[in-house]
């Protein structure tokens, strides 16, 4: 089972429901908050969350903290663009909070939640290195700069918006939807892709018109997860986005760019965009259906993924 490292928690006092707990369009209130643990000697990996599916989502009464049986509780917490979630053993609710430079005042003294959802996304990037396609040919991700043109899959050519960067440490191990995933060459038919091709676990590749995670589709023959021992101490991702969702192809395969579902301020040059866009509007998902995890990749895509011989 993976573990995802918090930095403290916040409790919510005050705590009443909107509507029956757990059903759809239910929300809960809060009156205070109460800091736990940030800052302070009980602050590194306390209160790690465990994710037993090791797919880096949220799944209602199955996540957990690993410490304490307070679980996933289907709601989430909106500040400056990052879902936080709430946890609770059916009395206290509490709010854990990452390992990423947040600090206690992160989440309002009171509020309320965003509706129920079954589960909570994360974000996704590619390994340093991934070919995008261009106008002018293929480059590397890490070669970017805003304003150049990437191509979709459909052949149209719209402008990068920002490349956003995250370094991850190896020291301690890695959250699981940041772990990498190896595509073999021609690992999804059709010699796709048509080189090896690293991305985090929780990104979107479409597989025959379902935007699958990479961590989902892993069969530990051409699709594996690189062990964190060839990474060195540190390894750097990376995203693309763009005005509007699109599919864009890495290493000539098809792929998906960042959707904020999740926050920007998970990388490490987050002030960047904040200081050329500031806020903006929700951006809206593709209209295709996801598979998050390996139970939900329908069977004819795993048969085909099975029968296929990377090159």
């Amino acid at each position: 089972m993976t573990e995802i490292a918090t930095e403290g928690y916040i409790g919510l006092d005050g705590a009443t429901i909107n509507g029956t707990e757990g059903d759809a369009g239910s929300s809960l209130n809060w009156t205070n908050t109460v800091v736990h643990g940030v800052g302070g000697a009980d602050s590194d990996n306390n209160y790690n969350i465990g994710d037993p599916g090791e797919d880096g989502y949220l799944h209602v009464g199955v996540d957990y903290f690993v410490s304490a049986p307070f679980y996933f509780t289907g709601y989430t917490i909106t500040s400056s663009g990052v879902e936080y979630g709430v946890f609770s053993d059916g009395t206290t609710y509490l709010v854990p909070l990452p390992q990423d430079g947040t600090t206690q005042n992160i989440i309002p003294s009171s509020g309320t939640t965003n509706v129920y959802q079954s589960q909570a996304l994360a974000y996704l990037c590619f390994a340093a290195g991934t070919m995008i396609s261009t106008p002018m040919g293929e480059r590397a991700v890490e070669g970017l700069q805003i304003g150049d043109e990437v191509l979709t899959a459909e052949g149209l050519a719209v402008e990068v918006k920002w490349i956003g960067r995250q370094s991850v440490k190896t020291r301690f191990g890695a959250a699981d939807r940041l772990r990498l995933v190896r595509f073999a060459a021609g690992s999804l038919g059709n010699g796709l892709p048509h080189s090896d091709l690293t991305v985090t676990a929780d990104h979107g590749m479409l597989v025959d018109g379902v935007i699958c995670h990479a961590g989902a589709l892993v069969n530990g023959e051409t699709i594996t997860r690189v062990p964190l021992a060839e990474m060195g101490e540190s390894y750097t991702v990376y995203h693309i986005e763009t005005e509007a969702h699109e599919i864009v192809l890495a290493n000539g395969a098809p792929a998906e760019t960042f959707i904020d579902n999740v926050s920007r301020r998970v990388f490490d040059n987050y002030a960047e965009f904040e200081a050329l866009y500031g806020d903006v509007p929700e951006m809206d998902e593709l209209p295709y259906p996801h598979a998050m995890s390996a139970r939900q990749v329908p069977g004819r895509i795993l048969a085909h993924l099975g029968s296929v011989h990377a090159a």
